[in-house]
């Protein structure tokens, strides 16, 4: 079979207008919904008032009505004595009694508070202030009057606007249908949810997710049955979905591989308009119209399903449903190191966001299409334009924001070596103060040393042997970061050793058996303190580290290396217990080292440093950790070093 192409790759705001064009904004039934019901549903037509709010005239607080020309001239020296209404008396000259909301009576256009009244018996009292006409009195049609246009059409109603609509006599409202957007997932390789899915079946989150942002939008979303890969079989599930869907998402077989139908079946359905959009996650997009009706062709990985929803998907919602496309708000931060771009592609790149003493730093995530889980990670999109070939260190970029900035700001970044211990702590320290979040970036000990000393993150987890010495971190702190005042707070001791597949096949003793040529070991990168233990100990035993099959394979957090052993990539690899614990993998013990976690002094002597500290040094967290094995909780919380 010949190999498909793409179109010609159009960029992503052509893409995007060229789509809108054929989505039609007037398409949209109109239905009656009850008023209790309408939350965010967009208004097909005006709203006007029936009747006035309010419609009587109604005391304004509790007090007492009057004729206000009966009260002129009353001072705090000669106070106007006014007597209480009854059937037998006139209203010249009279009071009555009313409450906050009362009808006041036709006799009456004044009310005074009840404060600033003097009760005389049970039947008179005397004021010493005159009463203006019409004072702490609300009027007929004082908030809406009848008639009056209350709401325009195209308008998403919020709570206030449903007490409006109530107030002005509506117990019912018309609005614009929920646009029925069709989610097909495609490929043989998908299952349901719930389902043990065996090698090669993928678990077909991708519409759900996609769901939630079209009923994020105001749409509703139809979750439909998965489509094998035949062209013949997904021509009906289109033709099927067009029927009563305004719009349909194929979601995977975009792209051009040998198995991918969605264009094809587009263009043979009704016009294919774009195939492949320079922008990256989201390259292998499609976009077409089918029986007059807009069709999306969703890339499969979920990150580039996310970024073609966003930037296509919701705006044609927007269009449909006559909202307009709401800019995402966005923060001015900084780039604390090089974010490389491919040139012709528009880049969405997601980050963390913290704020370090006065600078608020954008901290690239993993940048695969496939990982889903930085999304759940990400604060924000930093956009790369296709023009530009990235972003240069401690270069002031724009982010789009996915959380509030009050999140952001109680955002505490760690970056540097990985440990279970900060997803304890993260835990921990959630239920202390719920504003606080961890964003973690492992770039292992030295890296974090670094972000440290260029006041990129608030704390950097470390365990750095220095071979001289034998001691833990405090060498390399003061070699790296000679001047900045800095805190060393003790975390856990924990335990290495040599992960290995369950029964330790290979029967690995120790270190030494790392010259074995029939073995395959996973490494960690450069610059961690599990690489740095790992060449100590094969200097001390004499072990050239080319001669070790696998050396060069390097994972960057101890649950990679875990997952590398567990997966038949490897037979060992150097780790924490917790790590094979997890994976239910055996565990060959090397030695014992120190966790611990370095704190810019600012940080340290802030609020959120503070509940850190206390968290770190609970029994909670002690327990916590102990639970995990392989941890030594005995001098948590102590600090090791500080300077300034």
């Amino acid at each position: 079979m010949a190999r498909k192409r793409y179109l010609k790759k159009t960029p992503l705001a052509q893409a995007r207008e060229q789509f809108l064009g054929h989505v039609d904004p007037t398409g949209l039934e109109d239905e009656t919904v009850d008023v209790g019901q309408a939350l965010h549903r967009i208004t097909s037509e005006p709203v006007f008032a029936r009747i006035s709010s309010p419609h009587y005239h109604g005391s304004a607080m509790d007090g007492i009505c009057v004729r206000a020309e009966n009260t002129f001239g009353a001072t705090e020296f000669a106070p106007r004595r006014l007597r209480l209404l009854t059937d037998a008396t006139r209203p010249d000259g009279c009071f009555a009694y009313l409450d906050t909301g009362q009808p006041l009576p036709s006799w009456a256009n004044a009310v005074i508070m009840i404060e600033k009244v003097h009760e005389i018996g049970a039947a008179a009292v005397s004021i010493d202030e005159a009463a203006a006409p019409w004072q702490n009195v609300r009027l007929v049609g004082e908030d809406v009057v009848a008639t009056e246009l209350l709401l325009p059409r195209n308008h998403r109603l919020r709570p206030y606007d449903l007490g409006a609509v109530l107030a002005a006599g509506h117990t019912t409202v018309r609005v614009k249908a929920r646009p029925r957007v069709a989610l097909i997932p495609t490929g043989d390789e998908i299952t349901a949810p719930g389902q043990t899915a065996q090698p090669g079946q993928i678990i077909d989150f991708n519409s759900t997710v996609l769901g939630a942002m079209v009923a994020e939008c105001g749409g509703a979303p139809v979750l439909c049955p998965a489509v094998a890969d035949d062209p013949a079989l997904l021509r009906q599930a289109l033709r099927g979905a067009l029927e009563d869907h305004h719009l349909v998402a194929l979601i995977a077989g975009s792209s051009a591989g040998e198995h991918d139908f969605t264009a094809e079946v587009i263009a043979g359905e009704g016009e294919l308009l774009v195939h492949g959009i320079e922008v990256m996650p989201g390259k292998p997009a499609v976009l077409g119209v089918a029986g007059g009706r807009p069709v999306i062709g969703i890339p499969g990985y979920p990150v580039s399903a996310i970024v073609i929803a966003r930037e296509i998907l919701q705006p044609a919602l927007q269009r449909m449903l006559g909202t307009g496309a709401a800019s995402p708000p966005r923060v001015r931060a900084v780039a604390p190191r090089k974010i490389p771009s491919r040139l012709g592609l528009e880049e969405f790149v997601r980050v963390t966001l913290g704020r370090v003493e006065e600078r608020l730093m954008a901290v690239p995530l993993a940048r695969g299409a496939g990982v889903i889980s930085t999304m759940v990670r990400a604060d924000g999109f930093l956009r790369i334009p296709g023009m530009v070939e990235g972003i240069n260190a401690g270069e002031e970029v724009e982010v789009e924001i996915l959380r509030s900035p009050e999140e952001i700001e109680h955002t505490v970044l760690c970056t540097g070596s990985h440990d279970l211990s900060i997803s304890v702590l993260e835990d921990q320290l959630k239920r202390r103060d719920p504003r606080l979040k961890i964003a973690t970036a492992n770039v292992g000990s030295l890296g974090g040393l670094h972000s440290i000393r260029r006041g990129e993150t608030h704390m950097a987890g470390t365990h750095l042997l220095d071979p001289a010495t034998g001691v833990y971190n405090v060498p390399d702190i003061e070699r790296l970061i000679p001047d900045l005042p800095v805190v060393l707070v003790h975390c856990v001791k924990r335990r290495q050793g040599l992960l290995v597949p369950p029964g330790n096949p290979l029967e690995l003793s120790g270190m030494a058996d790392l010259g074995n040529r029939d073995l395959r070991f996973v490494n960690r990168q450069p610059g961690s303190g599990t690489r740095v233990l790992l060449d100590f100990k094969l200097a001390q035993l004499g072990i050239e580290p080319e001669t070790i099959r696998g050396y060069e394979h390097e994972e960057f957090t101890h649950m990679a290396v875990a997952v590398a052993v567990a997966s038949g990539l490897a037979d060992a690899g150097l780790g924490i217990l917790s790590a094979a614990g997890a994976l239910g993998l055996d565990f060959v013990p090397v030695g014992d080292e120190q966790y611990d976690l370095l704190l810019l002094r600012s940080f340290y002597e802030s609020p959120a440093g503070a509940t850190l500290l206390a968290v770190i040094r609970s029994e909670e967290f002690k327990l916590a950790m102990q639970s995990l094995g392989g941890y030594d909780t005995g001098a948590t919380g102590e600090i090791l070093y500080e300077r300034g």
